[in-house]
Protein backbone atom coordinates (compact mmCIF):
# COMPACT_ATOMS: atom_id res chain seq x y z
CA UNK A 1 0.00 0.00 0.00
CA UNK A 2 2.72 2.19 0.96
CA UNK A 3 4.41 1.80 -2.47
CA UNK A 4 1.34 1.71 -4.14
CA UNK A 5 0.74 5.57 -2.64
CA UNK A 6 3.89 6.63 -3.37
CA UNK A 7 3.26 5.79 -7.22
CA UNK A 8 0.46 7.96 -7.16
CA UNK A 9 2.16 10.92 -5.43
CA UNK A 10 5.20 10.88 -7.67
CA UNK A 11 2.71 10.66 -10.92
CA UNK A 12 0.49 13.23 -9.81
CA UNK A 13 3.29 15.44 -9.08
CA UNK A 14 4.85 14.57 -12.68
CA UNK A 15 1.93 15.79 -14.50
CA UNK A 16 2.13 19.68 -14.10
CA UNK A 17 5.62 19.32 -14.77
CA UNK A 18 5.17 17.51 -18.00
CA UNK A 19 1.79 19.89 -19.05
CA UNK A 20 4.08 23.24 -17.99
CA UNK A 21 6.76 21.92 -20.24
CA UNK A 22 4.75 20.48 -23.24
CA UNK A 23 2.83 24.02 -23.09
CA UNK A 24 6.70 25.61 -23.11
CA UNK A 25 7.17 23.44 -25.75
CA UNK A 26 4.06 24.75 -27.83
CA UNK A 27 4.89 28.50 -27.39
CA UNK A 28 8.13 28.04 -29.81
CA UNK A 29 11.51 26.72 -29.17
CA UNK A 30 12.94 26.97 -25.60
CA UNK A 31 15.48 30.37 -25.42
CA UNK A 32 18.78 29.77 -23.90
CA UNK A 33 18.52 32.73 -21.99
CA UNK A 34 22.26 34.53 -21.43
CA UNK A 35 24.72 32.86 -18.38
CA UNK A 36 27.99 34.67 -18.80
CA UNK A 37 30.38 36.46 -16.43
CA UNK A 38 29.25 39.70 -16.69
CA UNK A 39 32.25 41.32 -14.08
CA UNK A 40 34.39 39.37 -17.05
CA UNK A 41 32.85 40.69 -20.01
CA UNK A 42 32.50 44.53 -18.47
CA UNK A 43 35.88 44.35 -17.62
CA UNK A 44 37.42 43.20 -21.31
CA UNK A 45 35.30 45.42 -22.99
CA UNK A 46 36.98 48.21 -24.98
CA UNK A 47 33.79 49.68 -26.95
CA UNK A 48 31.69 52.99 -25.48
CA UNK A 49 28.77 50.45 -26.08
CA UNK A 50 28.08 46.71 -26.85
CA UNK A 51 24.48 45.24 -26.66
CA UNK A 52 25.16 41.63 -25.24
CA UNK A 53 21.89 40.36 -25.22
CA UNK A 54 18.08 41.49 -26.00
CA UNK A 55 15.08 39.89 -24.63
CA UNK A 56 11.29 40.78 -24.73
CA UNK A 57 11.37 42.72 -22.24
CA UNK A 58 15.00 43.65 -21.20
CA UNK A 59 17.82 44.70 -22.56
CA UNK A 60 21.97 44.07 -21.33
CA UNK A 61 24.49 46.36 -22.29
CA UNK A 62 28.24 46.78 -21.45
CA UNK A 63 29.70 49.95 -21.78
CA UNK A 64 33.32 51.90 -21.43
CA UNK A 65 33.81 55.46 -20.83
CA UNK A 66 37.66 56.93 -21.42
CA UNK A 67 39.00 59.46 -18.92
CA UNK A 68 37.17 62.40 -19.10
CA UNK A 69 34.39 60.88 -21.42
CA UNK A 70 30.34 61.32 -20.45
CA UNK A 71 27.54 59.56 -22.16
CA UNK A 72 25.99 62.62 -22.82
CA UNK A 73 22.58 64.11 -21.40
CA UNK A 74 20.02 62.15 -22.38
CA UNK A 75 16.28 60.57 -21.04
CA UNK A 76 14.53 57.41 -22.32
CA UNK A 77 11.94 56.27 -21.92
CA UNK A 78 12.21 53.06 -20.13
CA UNK A 79 13.88 52.04 -17.08
CA UNK A 80 17.16 51.60 -16.53
CA UNK A 81 19.85 49.53 -14.24
CA UNK A 82 23.71 50.61 -13.69
CA UNK A 83 26.32 48.60 -12.45
CA UNK A 84 29.73 49.98 -11.86
CA UNK A 85 33.06 47.52 -12.12
CA UNK A 86 36.30 49.49 -12.83
CA UNK A 87 36.90 53.16 -12.63
CA UNK A 88 35.42 56.32 -10.82
CA UNK A 89 33.09 58.56 -11.70
CA UNK A 90 29.98 60.92 -11.27
CA UNK A 91 26.24 60.04 -12.36
CA UNK A 92 23.71 62.89 -12.58
CA UNK A 93 20.17 62.43 -12.58
CA UNK A 94 17.65 65.09 -12.54
CA UNK A 95 20.33 67.60 -11.34
CA UNK A 96 21.36 65.29 -8.24
CA UNK A 97 24.97 64.57 -8.69
CA UNK A 98 26.58 61.37 -6.84
CA UNK A 99 29.67 59.72 -6.63
CA UNK A 100 30.47 56.38 -9.00
CA UNK A 101 33.24 53.84 -7.69
CA UNK A 102 33.44 50.05 -8.45
CA UNK A 103 30.11 48.34 -6.92
CA UNK A 104 27.96 51.17 -7.36
CA UNK A 105 24.40 50.69 -8.55
CA UNK A 106 22.25 53.15 -10.22
CA UNK A 107 18.38 53.30 -10.80
CA UNK A 108 17.40 55.95 -13.32
CA UNK A 109 13.41 56.03 -13.74
CA UNK A 110 12.07 56.16 -17.40
CA UNK A 111 11.57 60.14 -18.46
CA UNK A 112 14.68 61.11 -15.90
CA UNK A 113 17.45 63.60 -16.99
CA UNK A 114 20.90 62.07 -16.81
CA UNK A 115 24.09 61.76 -17.54
CA UNK A 116 27.28 59.45 -16.62
CA UNK A 117 30.78 61.17 -16.51
CA UNK A 118 34.20 59.30 -15.97
CA UNK A 119 36.80 61.47 -13.15
CA UNK A 120 38.98 58.92 -13.06
CA UNK A 121 42.74 58.28 -14.54
CA UNK A 122 41.28 55.18 -16.09
CA UNK A 123 38.58 53.98 -17.96
CA UNK A 124 35.01 53.64 -16.63
CA UNK A 125 33.53 50.40 -16.99
CA UNK A 126 29.88 49.26 -16.15
CA UNK A 127 26.90 47.41 -17.79
CA UNK A 128 23.48 48.16 -18.13
CA UNK A 129 20.10 46.73 -18.14
CA UNK A 130 17.28 48.38 -20.24
CA UNK A 131 13.65 47.93 -19.57
CA UNK A 132 12.27 47.34 -21.65
CA UNK A 133 14.98 47.16 -24.80
CA UNK A 134 15.75 50.66 -26.12
CA UNK A 135 19.19 49.88 -28.59
CA UNK A 136 18.78 47.30 -31.68
CA UNK A 137 20.11 44.34 -30.82
CA UNK A 138 23.94 43.11 -31.16
CA UNK A 139 25.10 47.10 -31.93
CA UNK A 140 28.00 47.83 -31.45
CA UNK A 141 29.47 51.48 -31.31
CA UNK A 142 33.24 51.33 -30.70
CA UNK A 143 33.00 55.49 -29.84
CA UNK A 144 30.80 57.62 -28.57
CA UNK A 145 31.17 59.22 -31.63
CA UNK A 146 29.95 56.05 -33.44
CA UNK A 147 26.61 56.07 -31.18
CA UNK A 148 25.64 59.93 -31.79
CA UNK A 149 26.11 59.05 -35.71
CA UNK A 150 24.16 55.93 -35.55
CA UNK A 151 20.30 57.04 -34.56
CA UNK A 152 18.99 52.88 -34.30
CA UNK A 153 16.26 52.09 -31.42
CA UNK A 154 14.96 49.03 -30.92
CA UNK A 155 13.13 47.38 -33.80
CA UNK A 156 11.36 44.63 -31.63
CA UNK A 157 13.97 41.85 -32.62
CA UNK A 158 15.37 39.83 -29.98
CA UNK A 159 18.45 37.57 -29.46
CA UNK A 160 16.70 34.66 -30.15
Amino acid sequence: MHLKRSLLVAAALAVPAMTLAQGARSQGAARKGFVQNIEKLTDDNQDFRRVLYTAKNLQLVVMSLPRGEHIGMETHDVDQFFRVEQGTGEVLINGQRSPLRPGSAVVVPAGSQHDFLNTGETALKLYTVYAPPHHRTGVVHHTKADAERDHERFDGKTSE
